[in-house]
C-alpha cells in the first residue's frame, strides 16, 4: 500500500520518540496550566452546563473525569465536555500560523484518553506535545484557503491533533496512527459561522471527541481510507485545503508549537493586537475622542468586527467593542467585561460608533495599528503578538493570568500537579474539585 505523504509523515513523528524538545516541553506546560486555568473559571458559564447536563443524561461507563461533575463518564464524552467547557470563555492559547486554538482540542483528549488507560504523567504530556504539534502541522497544510472558506481550524486541524494524541497513548503503531487520520477525513468538521455563540466553543469539544472516537476505532480494529485526507475527494481538496507539503518542514526537530500565543484579553485572539496597542495610548478623555481608527490584517474582517454585539458572547468578537471598553477604562483581561449588560451599555455603544475599522493587506495578521483623535489630537500605535517574549515572562504573565482567574492556592495545586507529572487521574480530579 503506498502511504500518502502528508498522513505517512504526521504517523511517523506521532509514533516516534519525542527529540530536541526542551523548550517544547516547558512552553507546552505553560499552555496545560493555562488551560486548566480557563477551563475551571469557564465551569459555569450557560455552555457548560447545558453540555454537562448532556452527559448527565446519557450517563455510560466511568472512564474519565469532566469539569464540574462528580461521576466520571465514558472517554469520548469526557473530552467533548471538557473540550467545550475550557474553550467557552475564549480564552485559551492560540497559534497564528494556523489561526487555531491548539490546547482546547488536544489536552482534552489527551487527559481523558490517558486515564482511560492509566498513562503516566510524562506520557500525558509528552502525547499531548505531539498531538499540539500536529494539529498546528496540519493546520499548515489545509492554508489559509481553508479557514477563509468558513472551516474552523480550531476544530478540523485539531481533531487531527486530538487523535493523533489519543492514539499515541493506546500504543498504535506507525500505520494505525495513518488510519486515525485517515478516518479522522471523514469526522473532521466546525465552521466559523458559529463564532459568538455556543457552537464556537463546541467546535473545540467536537475535535477532542471526533479524535477519541477515531482512535478507539481503530484500535478496535476499524479500517479506514488512509488517504481521508489526501485522496481526490478527500478533507484537503474538498475542504478548499491547499496541500502545503511546506508544514511538514523540520518536523521532529523543530517545533512550531513553541511560537503558541497565550491570551491575557477575554476575547478573540484578533483583537489583542489592537487592545496592545491601544494600550500604548491609555488613558483617554473618552468624551473627547472623535475617531478610532484600527488598521488590521483584511482576515479579521471575517472572524472578530461584529459591529454591534448584542451579547457576551458577540462582545468578545468586536473590534468596536473592544475599543470602546478599553477607551472607558475597563479591564479587557477580566470576565466580568464581556457581559450582555456592557454590550448594551448605552455609553459604550455611543462610542463604539466612533470605531473605524479599516483592512490592511501589508500587515502581518499578527499586527494591528491604532489612530485616535482625543480632542483634536491625534496619536497612533503599533504593536505585533510575534515581538518575542522571554520564556520566564511569559510565564509570569500565564501564572499571573490564573491566579487573577482562581486564587493563588488552587494555581499552586494545579502548578504542584503538572510539574510533577500527575497522572491524567489525578488532574482530572483536580479539575473537579478545584
Amino acid at each position: 500500500m503506498t502511504e500518502p505523504p502528508f498522513t505517512d509523515a504526521l504517523a511517523a513523528f506521532a509514533a516516534a520518540p519525542i527529540q530536541s524538545a526542551e523548550t517544547a516541553r516547558d512552553v507546552l506546560s505553560l499552555s496545560l496550566l493555562d488551560w486548566c486555568a480557563v477551563a475551571i473559571a469557564g465551569r459555569q458559564e450557560p455552555v457548560a452546563r447545558v453540555i454537562r447536563s448532556l452527559a448527565e443524561e446519557e450517563g455510560g461507563a466511568p472512564q474519565a473525569h469532566a469539569i464540574g461533575m462528580t461521576a466520571r463518564v465514558p472517554t469520548r464524552m469526557a473530552a467533548l465536555v471538557n473540550g467545550t467547557i475550557s474553550h467557552a470563555l475564549d480564552y485559551d492559547d492560540t497559534h497564528f500560523a494556523h489561526i487555531g486554538h491548539p490546547s482546547v482540542a488536544v489536552i482534552p483528549a489527551a487527559l481523558a484518553l490517558g486515564e482511560r488507560v492509566s498513562a503516566s504523567g510524562r506520557a500525558i504530556q509528552e502525547a499531548a506535545l505531539i498531538g499540539v504539534e500536529a494539529s498546528v502541522r496540519a493546520g499548515l497544510w489545509l492554508g489559509r484557503g481553508h479557514y477563509q472558506a468558513g472551516f474552523h481550524q480550531t476544530a478540523t486541524a485539531g481533531a487531527i491533533g486530538a487523535g493523533l494524541a489519543a492514539g499515541r497513548l493506546l500504543g498504535l503503531d506507525k500505520g494505525a496512527l495513518a488510519d486515525v487520520i485517515g478516518l479522522l477525513g471523514t469526522r473532521a468538521s466546525g465552521l466559523k459561522s458559529q463564532f459568538g455563540t455556543m457552537g464556537k466553543p463546541y467546535n473545540a469539544g467536537i475535535a477532542a471527541a471526533n479524535g477519541v472516537e477515531a482512535a478507539l476505532l481503530v484500535a478496535h480494529g476499524f479500517a479506514p481510507r488512509r488517504a481521508g485526507l489526501e485522496d481526490a475527494q478527500g478533507f484537503g481538496k474538498t475542504h478548499h485545503g491547499s496541500g502545503d507539503f511546506g508544514a511538514l518542514e523540520g518536523l521532529g526537530q523543530s517545533w512550531l508549537f513553541e511560537q503558541v500565543s497565550h491570551k491575557f484579553h477575554a476575547c478573540c485572539h484578533g483583537l489583542h493586537a489592537a487592545l496592545e496597542a491601544m494600550a500604548d495610548l491609555l488613558p483617554v478623555d473618552p468624551d473627547g475622542i472623535s475617531e478610532i481608527r484600527i488598521e488590521t490584517h483584511p482576515r479579521w474582517l471575517t472572524v472578530c468586527n461584529i459591529a454591534a454585539p448584542r451579547t457576551g458572547l458577540e462582545a468578545k468578537f468586536s473590534y468596536a467593542h473592544v475599543m470602546a471598553l478599553a477607551a472607558l477604562g475597563h479591564d479587557t483581561a477580566r470576565l466580568e467585561s464581556f457581559t450582555e449588560a456592557l454590550a448594551r451599555d448605552p455609553q459604550v455603544a455611543a462610542l463604539r460608533g466612533k470605531v473605524r475599522v479599516v483592512p490592511d493587506q501589508a500587515l502581518p495578521e499578527t499586527a494591528a495599528r491604532v489612530l485616535i483623535s482625543v480632542n483634536g489630537v491625534a496619536q497612533e500605535a503599533h504593536h505585533d503578538l510575534l515581538t518575542a517574549m522571554p520564556l520566564a515572562s511569559r510565564a509570569a504573565k500565564v501564572r499571573a493570568k490564573a491566579v487573577a482567574l482562581l486564587g493563588a492556592d488552587r494555581v499552586a495545586a494545579l502548578h504542584a500537579l503538572i510539574n510533577e507529572n500527575a497522572a491524567p487521574g489525578e488532574i482530572g480530579a483536580a479539575l473537579c474539585k478545584l
